[in-house]
């Protein structure tokens, strides 16, 4: 493992991200994937809802939302009233709206599942967390020759590597920070942050998880939504 995880040191250093591309392991209905190697054996789309290819930016929804739409606001969020202030839906504090003290979201509201079939959901939390914490992550503003800018994760337990574009957020109708931030939802309310959900988030100076406003419109990466358990290292198939 230290030998893999110093390799891959060496080999971005020497070479930079245009020696890498995207892994493909196998494919659910018709989304291919990636296996990591993560201690759950969870399997990750190499692409964004709304993408073909993992260089696209896909599309764009409000948490607990399964279309994508022109404006992002408070004004328009489907499970929230007041400008944010009152909450229908995925609440746990009197103050905040109606409770029914639900964590995560339910299938008909998560956009992995209704987009792209029961065979996939949007992550958790504790799955985004796991993802961060098994790669070693590199950013790149030139993904494998394609111009595009983003986070190059590469798994610290096989030689698996997964990309995830720049494609920024939306708040109203403008994406100020497409092509130099990346803001992933998770299918988990945020507990300390008023009508807030995790997401992880990322720039070319940092990479982290952390839990904002449910309105904005942000990317969705998919993961398997059966719990396979895989010790063998994926074929390596690369795509751009």
């Amino acid at each position: 493992m230290k030998n893999l995880f110093y390799s891959l040191i060496v080999l971005t250093v020497t070479c930079g991200m245009n020696c890498y591309s995207q892994t493909i392991s196998g494919n659910k209905s018709g989304h291919d994937y990636v296996d990591l190697g993560l201690p759950s054996g969870k399997l990750w789309a190499t692409c964004n809802v709304g993408a073909t290819k993992p260089i696209e930016y896909g599309d764009y929804f409000a948490w607990g939302e399964t279309e994508p739409k022109k404006i992002y606001s408070w004004e328009n969020y489907k499970w929230g009233r007041d400008e944010g202030q009152f909450m229908t839906k995925y609440c746990t504090k009197d103050s905040e709206g109606k409770v029914d003290n639900k964590h995560e979201l339910d299938k008909e509201d998560d956009a992995a599942f209704v987009n792209w079939g029961k065979d996939w959901r949007m992550p958790t939390a504790k799955e985004e967390e796991e993802l961060l914490e098994g790669c070693v992550w590199e950013w790149t503003n030139n993904y494998d020759g394609t111009g595009v800018a983003g986070r190059v994760g590469f798994s610290k337990t096989n030689s698996n590597i997964i990309f995830l574009p720049a494609a920024g957020y939306i708040s109203g109708e403008e994406n100020s920070s497409l092509g130099s931030e990346g803001f992933y939802w998770s299918s988990s309310l945020f507990k300390n942050t008023m009508n807030g959900s995790y997401f992880l988030s990322f720039a070319n100076y940092y990479i982290d998880w952390r839990g904002n406003k449910r309105y904005a419109g942000r990317s969705v990466r998919a993961v398997v939504n059966d719990h396979p358990v895989s010790k063998k290292n994926s074929a390596k198939k690369k795509t751009k």
